[in-house]
């Protein structure tokens, strides 16, 4: 049975229509912000190529990073303390 007034919708306790509302409301914003780069010309294919990049230099970065704590960790030092030593600026 449906439930009454006052009573919850749902399994969260919470009326799905609003969270619809909302993923309308991002996919417009969304879909007007792809809009605009094609408009740039961006293409999609370039737009993944972006993306994939990024996630590769990610991935590298990370180990890096993870390296770097290894080394601290062996050396009794912190992370911070090894980046003069390899030329690394802290906002790398």
């Amino acid at each position: 049975p449906a439930p009454g007034p006052g009573e919850a919708h749902g399994a969260s306790g919470e009326d799905p229509s609003g969270d619809i509302a909302e993923l309308r409301r991002r996919e417009r914003a969304l879909d007007r912000e792809i809009a605009e780069l094609l408009g740039e010309g961006c293409s999609v294919e370039e737009l993944e190529k972006h993306i994939s990049l990024l996630h590769e230099y990610n991935d590298i970065k990370d180990a890096g990073q993870m390296l770097l704590g290894k080394l601290a960790v062996i050396r009794g030092v912190t992370t911070k303390q090894l980046y003069p030593e390899y030329d690394l600026e802290l906002s790398d």
